[in-house]
């Protein structure tokens, strides 16, 4: 399934680069149900509310496809979603 190569090609969560359809259904769990709310979520909010459901916390590199997918929707490139490890790193030691 092809990816959107804008966020305004993006029609719902699955057609964002990173987003299949595991993750789709963790950001629907949490109230994200469209490519609009992935640009208005804040994704470190996101990723600790799935403690929540999951019982404990999601393996880090999910808080990098959300990083990787808000900064899309919000007019970014498209990246993998290891291009927002170092940023996820800074901002987790920046939470401790």
């Amino acid at each position: 399934m092809p990816k959107a190569d804008t966020a305004a090609q993006a029609c719902v969560l699955t057609d964002i680069p990173n987003i299949g359809v595991s993750i789709a259904n963790d950001l629907r769990g949490q109230g994200i149900a469209t490519p609009a709310d992935v640009a208005a979520m804040d994704s470190l909010a996101v990723f600790e509310a799935l403690r929540g459901p999951m019982g404990q916390r999601h393996d880090p590199c999910v808080l990098d496809t959300f990083m990787a997918a808000h900064a899309f929707m919000n007019g970014g490139p498209r990246q993998p979603w290891w291009a927002f490890t170092a940023e996820r790193k800074a901002l987790l030691n920046t939470k401790r």
